[in-house]
């Protein structure tokens, strides 16, 4: 079914043509956790228009304190879904570990301290990142029913397409691991 135990935490979850809830509507999600408890993911494809990292560092009041590395100060700031959308998360390659660090699948970390900003900002923070601010929730069994909805495609996870691949194409890319074409997807699905 998937990994561990039928849970899917470390996997990506593929919004559906047809996506009932228009916040999610191409969405790629990292699954951060998910269990008999419930789940949580970030969403990776999708930027907060306008936002950088450099204007988190002057909201923050962080700028005036450090030395900024110029290239981290363009870094977008994405918008990780609708669920307390103020609290920031740093996702990350495994190169960088701090104290709050939590290591999601051996390739993949995420981080949420003021501390881990600050590294970032003077460019001693992970080689690859998305700073994201919010996440996707489901209660529990919530996410498993709009899996078997049809609601979401599960696919394994590489850190080239969350990293390196454009945002606008995450989707695409992320459905063509699967094996198939994109086009052949269809809003209305079924159940054998």
């Amino acid at each position: 079914m998937g990994s561990s135990e039928g849970y899917f935490a470390g996997k990506l979850l593929l919004a559906m043509p047809g996506m009932l809830d228009p916040r999610f509507e191409n969405a790629v999600i990292y699954l951060c956790s998910h269990d008999q408890n419930g789940a949580m993911g970030l969403v990776i494809n999708n930027q907060l228009p306008g936002m950088a990292f450099k204007h988190l560092l002057n909201e923050l009041d962080m700028a005036s304190d450090i030395v900024v590395d110029p290239v981290v100060l363009k870094t977008p700031l994405m918008n990780g879904g609708p669920v307390d959308t103020g609290r920031g998360f740093l996702l990350h390659s495994p190169d960088f570990q701090h104290k709050e660090t939590i290591s999601i699948d051996g390739d993949i970390s995420i981080s949420g301290t003021l501390d881990v900003l600050r590294e970032v900002a003077e460019g001693k923070g992970p080689a690859d990142k998305l700073i994201i601010f919010g996440y996707a929730g489901w209660s529990a069994g919530q996410l498993d029913e709009e899996i078997q909805a049809n609601s979401w495609l599960v696919a394994e996870p590489a850190a080239s397409l969350i990293f390196k691949t454009a945002d606008d194409m995450k989707w695409q890319a992320a459905v063509e691991t699967l094996g198939f074409d994109p086009a052949l997807l269809v809003a209305d699905g079924g159940n054998a």
